[in-house]
């Protein structure tokens, strides 16, 4: 197998439109991290999202098979695009909506890459995001969304208005809310992070 990882997204696609399947393989190992973590962040079940996540690239597959795709330079965020928009229909279908705990109990900063640390860094660590948690998931939704894209799926906000099919302005609003309205929250609790 030659070595692929040097090409572009879009030279990779076009490589996997003529023929060559391991080039599908380099741009999902590529923005695998970045495309789960978005969708787990909004579901907040690792299994649900496992399942959106296989259901993402098997539209995505379809998409490129029958010559529907037409993101040219733009495959992480068309991807993205699509990963909310299952997202979204899976919660009209159980008609509920995501909040930032999980079902399992799992913490969502387990999806994050964090370096060693002491025990009492972890147990400060596992306090403070606790309490961020908690705080995020007070927030109008609109807001909690934009929280999520940018911070923990570190999205831009360009990035962002394109997937939430808002504008940017509309973005730095709601991040301008959430951000004031967390840190009410924080003083209300006497909260210093």
């Amino acid at each position: 197998m030659k070595n692929l990882t040097h090409l572009t997204d879009q030279e990779l696609i076009h490589a996997y439109i003529n023929g060559d399947s391991n080039s599908l393989s380099v741009v999902v190992e590529r923005h695998k991290n970045k495309i789960f973590t978005s969708i787990y962040l909004l579901v907040k079940d690792k299994y649900l999202a496992e399942d959106l996540f296989q259901d993402l690239f098997i539209k995505i597959i379809d998409t490129l098979r029958t010559g529907r795709y037409s993101e040219e330079g733009k495959f992480l965020p068309w991807a993205l695009r699509i990963a909310h928009n299952l997202c979204v229909d899976h919660f009209r279908k159980v008609k509920r909506s995501p909040s930032i705990k999980t079902s399992d109990n799992h913490d969502i900063f387990e999806v994050l890459n964090f370096s060693e640390s002491s025990s009492e860094d972890k147990v400060m660590e596992s306090q403070t995001n606790d309490r961020v948690r908690k705080m995020i998931d007070m927030l109008p939704e609109d807001q909690r969304e934009v929280i999520i894209l940018r911070n923990y799926a570190d999205l831009s906000f360009k990035e962002i208005a394109t997937l939430t099919n808002s504008s940017i302005n509309t973005c730095l609003g709601r991040m301008r809310y959430a951000l004031l309205n967390l840190r009410k929250m924080m003083k209300e609790k006497q909260i210093a992070l």
